[in-house]
């Protein structure tokens, strides 16, 4: 069930790959009237490898509740188009190069002239001045430049990117924020918004617990909260578990649960610091331990008196019970596909769900003549721009 929390509000998406597509996508989730505006070549996140057969498994992942368009922006007749539809839309957001949406007419300054209350959203890779503006940026560029690689593979002493895009999903989420603002600001003053996003912004925000420098400190200090290795990944009798055990309950509860209930009446390690300062006494004891059951076991066995889950993979996710249970997980009919399931519905509002339509991602250009009647373009004029090929 979607929300009609932004039902009216019309969003022209002008974004490729993660970041501003799924941006977008949350805005469509909350009831937002979401146009995929493509080129006539497509979103490139279309054409990454997949296993899915005609189709790119992030693609159609990312761009739930929208609809799709195709303009040539670099079209004479396209920006004519373009124009006509942001008269009546109430956001646009694009990921263009700094310097990319002047050359094509469609910067801020040329738009407010059209549409003065437009809240207008740029994601760059890393914000549209100072040295590296221009360079072109993908997640797991910044994740090396900001240290998240060489955090991840510390253990190792050899750098790590994390797999699944984090540094783009979180500036779709900072965006799809900044964006809901914006426009609550306009309900008070009547007034449009300019709004700068950028991978290195949301890089850097996601590591704000890390990224404190106290005056004296030396550059090199630990940065990580770390409750040291009895909170981690431990092998079981099969498969492995996730076990968090900070306070004292938890670490009572989890002596009690593996059989060796005297650890927890044991003065030596009777905080978590003290813990950390003896784990490599106790980590042999809980590895022996965790042998008598498979993880699935252990996790039943630990119920919620243990922070804890088996490792699991994205696979376990569409028949697991508490997603299920959430209604995380919806089937869409799809051309090509034949049908498919995906994650929706990230945000719940309880006053909020409503019968709005669960869309699949479109295809290319699936929608173009409905959404050009939608904004008063005639029958005739529909064939027109086509002849030019401004649409498609």
């Amino acid at each position: 069930m979607s929300s009609q929390t932004l039902s009216g509000i019309t969003v022209l998406d002008l974004t490729s790959y993660i970041a501003g597509p799924f941006g977008a996508t949350l805005l469509g989730d909350l009831g937002a009237n979401v146009i995929k505006v493509e080129s006539p070549s497509g979103d490139m996140m279309r054409n990454y490898p997949s296993t899915l057969i005609g189709e790119s498994r992030a693609y159609v992942g990312v761009n739930r509740n929208k609809r799709g368009i195709v303009i040539d922006l670099k079209n004479s007749g396209g920006l004519e188009v373009i124009q006509r539809l942001i008269k009546k839309a109430d956001v646009i957001v694009h990921n263009f190069r700094p310097g990319v949406s002047s050359r094509l007419g469609l910067d801020y300054e040329q738009l407010i002239d059209i549409h003065p209350k437009i809240i207008y959203c740029g994601l760059t890779g890393f914000g549209e001045t100072g040295p590296m503006s221009g360079n072109p940026g993908f997640d797991q560029v910044l994740q090396s430049l900001t240290g998240i690689s060489k955090a991840q593979g510390a253990l190792e002493q050899k750098p790590h990117v994390v797999w699944g895009s984090v540094v783009d999903y979180y500036s779709s989420s900072l965006m799809a924020m900044a964006i809901c603002a914006a426009l609550y600001e306009r309900e008070k003053t009547g007034k449009g918004q300019k709004i700068n996003t950028s991978l290195l912004r949301s890089a850097l925000a996601m590591q704000s617990g890390r990224l404190v420098w106290g005056q004296n400190e030396d550059r090199n200090v630990e940065r990580d909260l770390k409750g040291g290795k009895l909170n981690g990944i431990h092998p079981a009798k099969e498969g492995f578990i996730y076990l968090q055990a900070p306070t004292e309950d938890f670490w009572k509860s989890l002596c009690e649960l593996i059989g060796l209930s005297s650890l927890s009446q044991d003065p030596r390690y009777d905080s978590m610091k003290k813990r950390k300062e003896n784990e490599e006494i106790l980590l042999p004891m809980l590895h022996a331990a965790l042998q008598n059951k498979t993880a699935l076991e252990w996790e039943q066995h630990f119920g919620n008196r243990v922070p804890c889950s088996a490792v699991r993979s994205i696979e376990d996710m569409f028949d697991h019970p508490q997603v299920l249970s959430q209604g995380l997980i919806s089937k869409h009919s799809h051309p090509t596909l034949g049908s498919y399931l995906t994650m929706t519905g990230p945000v719940q509002m309880a006053n909020g769900e409503s019968d709005l339509a669960d869309r699949r991602a479109p295809m290319l250009g699936e929608h173009t003549d409905e959404i050009l009647k939608e904004f008063d373009f005639s029958d005739h004029e529909i064939s027109a721009f086509k002849q030019v090929q401004a649409v498609h």
